[in-house]
């Protein structure tokens, strides 16, 4: 047990050198348990989950984690911490982030480790990844108000879109980066903060000096920020997350307002990469 993520990080300076380590941060006890176990599974090396103390785990899971105690209610806290991580890994250290109810699906996940795709993303000389967070609800709020279902969870297969990324300094747009919007936040924008539109955030990602995590989700290394490098298409990965239909029930404003998140473009989420890579949500790149 730690008392703070600046004890973690004094103690396990050694985990904070290659990777890959997950920082997933707990907002509330929703599916916390299941969000761990499926970021174990996908192959990370270390997970630190920052969660306030009130919340329990089982126990098979307190033996693989390194629970460090955190609140989250301020959302400059959460990216204030992972920029005190990167400051603290080694450079080259691959660094991943999320929040509860919030699962990475990368091409071939079933078969392959996000340990394997990170070490031919990193041959193709990139050192971060776009991920496209993906609202994920569930299909009768009636049963479940408060919009999560694991067993009944559908997506939205089309409606997604970009838009170019200006520069405002040099007024024009930035080579090879653009803005994402779709599924529950743009159906929804009226109840959504113009800055928490976008649906795309750089989550997997190697230290270097000087990196610095922005409150928009992006870094201000404009590489980083890239969805492909010059000469051709990246591998993309998504992070399918009850976060936004979750704020969405949660909020006086927008609570009643809502009584189905679903659509005529509603789908079931098979859980499956297949789904995602068929619905253009990632893409392998020249993964193959």
């Amino acid at each position: 047990m730690y008392s703070s993520l600046d004890d973690f990080l004094q103690q396990q300076k050694a985990l904070l050198v290659k990777g890959p380590v997950a920082l997933i941060f707990v907002e509330d006890d929703i599916e916390v348990a299941t969000t761990l176990r499926h970021h174990l599974q996908s192959g990370f090396q270390t997970i630190v989950a920052l969660m306030p103390d009130a919340f329990d785990l089982p126990r098979d899971i307190k033996a693989k984690i390194h629970r460090v105690p955190f609140d989250c209610s301020a959302p400059e806290t959460v990216f204030a911490a992972i920029n005190r991580v990167i400051g603290a890994a080694q450079p080259g250290c691959w660094l991943y982030y999320c929040y509860n109810a919030e699962f990475l699906f990368f091409p071939f996940c079933e078969t392959r480790s996000v340990a394997e795709m990170l070490t031919f993303h990193a041959e193709e000389r990139r050192s971060a990844i776009l991920t496209y967070v993906v609202d994920i609800y569930a299909g009768d709020l009636e049963k479940h108000p408060n919009a999560v279902s694991l067993e009944t969870a559908f997506l939205d297969k089309s409606g997604y879109y970009a838009q170019a990324r200006d520069d405002t300094v040099a007024k024009a747009p930035r080579e090879r980066q653009l803005d994402f919007f779709g599924g529950g936040r743009w159906r929804h924008e009226g109840h959504i903060p113009p800055a928490s539109r976008k649906i795309d955030r750089i989550s997997l990602f190697q230290a270097k000096r000087g990196l610095k995590l922005q409150e928009d989700h992006t870094f201000n290394d404009q590489e980083y920020n890239t969805y492909a490098c010059p000469w051709h298409h990246n591998l993309t990965a998504a992070i399918c997350s009850f976060r936004t239909a979750k704020a969405l029930k949660r909020n006086p404003g927008s609570k009643f307002a809502i009584d189905s998140f679903r659509w005529h473009n509603s789908t079931p989420f098979d859980w499956h990469s297949r789904q995602l890579l068929d619905l253009g949500l990632m893409e392998p790149g020249q993964w193959f």
